[in-house]
């Protein structure tokens, strides 16, 4: 939603303060301008990156227009998983836990949150340490540094179509001024002709320059930050399941290890401890009622 104010805070400045100096609009409207410019950073694009990041960039910048699925719900509903998903284990033992991990659709944990379900990273992410801390033989420590390794490399390929839409926005101001060298060498072609046509001329080609930076400072630019901020949420959230397990594979209770998790949360989403308790407490049922309790007495 921010997005969306923002990409029309963008244009109406920029189209206010033009037409506050008395300018006219249609001077603006070039179309051959913005295929040269637009085009040419498609292309860029397209040669500089393979398959793979070319979808992630499309569905970053759809990402972007949705907002942030990170928010305290989602903490919320995470932990209240969590706390069920260790709860069990501390009762029936983590090979208890091998069915969950190893048909996650059918864990009579997991299918309760279809949400989660369908972020198959995450999933596989607790899934695959679940499985591997349920094996036996594996130190905490090596598990962390194992989830560790998983989380830096999700990270670094989630900076990849960043990166390349980075490229593309710093490419824009460049591709602008060639848009607007061309435009200079049609003008030169109508030298001696009316001067209402080499003055329209000579404005198309200083519109290319124009188009370019404010593509890229303007928009581009922005929605590449912003898609850098969606990256950092997503590495926050699993450093927050990581926190969880770990500290219960330290020995530490259900709800303890869920306290260190929230305390992981990022601060403008994270929930009060308070709240924590009273969603684990009133959605949970059995188990999820009993121990926060515990705890808080």
């Amino acid at each position: 939603m921010f997005v969306i104010i923002g990409i029309v805070v963008v244009i109406a400045a920029v189209m206010a303060g033009y037409l506050m100096e008395k300018g006219n609009l249609k001077v603006l409207i070039q179309p051959a301008e913005l295929v040269i410019i637009g085009g040419a950073a498609l292309g860029t694009v397209l040669i500089a990156n393979p398959l793979h990041i070319l979808k992630a960039i499309l569905g970053g910048i759809a990402a972007v227009f949705g907002g942030s699925k990170f928010t305290k719900e989602k903490y919320l509903e995470t932990m209240k998983m969590m706390f069920e998903l260790l709860s069990r284990a501390r009762k029936e033992g983590l090979m208890a836990l091998e069915t969950d991990s190893d048909a996650p659709d059918k864990s009579p944990v997991f299918s309760k949150y279809p949400k989660f379900l369908k972020d198959h990273h995450a999933l596989h992410f607790v899934c695959d340490t679940i499985r591997m801390a349920a094996g036996g033989g594996v130190e905490p420590f090596d598990v962390d540094q194992m989830m560790d390794l998983d989380m830096e490399t999700h990270h670094q390929g989630a900076a990849l179509p960043i990166a390349a839409l980075s490229t593309m926005a710093d490419s824009l101001p460049g591709l602008g001024i060639v848009a607007a060298v061309l435009g200079v060498v049609i003008t030169m072609g109508a030298l001696g002709g009316p001067p209402e046509e080499i003055g329209h001329k000579v404005a198309a080609a200083l519109v290319g320059t124009f188009l370019g930076i404010l593509l890229c400072y303007g928009f581009i630019g922005p929605i590449a930050s912003n898609m850098g901020k969606s990256a950092d949420d997503e590495h926050a959230y699993y450093n927050v399941l990581r926190v969880v397990i770990i500290a219960f594979m330290k020995g530490t209770p259900p709800t303890v290890a869920v306290e260190f998790g929230r305390r992981a949360i990022p601060g403008h989403v994270r929930p009060s401890f308070q709240d924590t308790e009273k969603y684990i407490k009133n959605t949970g049922g059995g188990d999820g009622a009993a121990a926060p309790a515990a705890a808080a007495a």
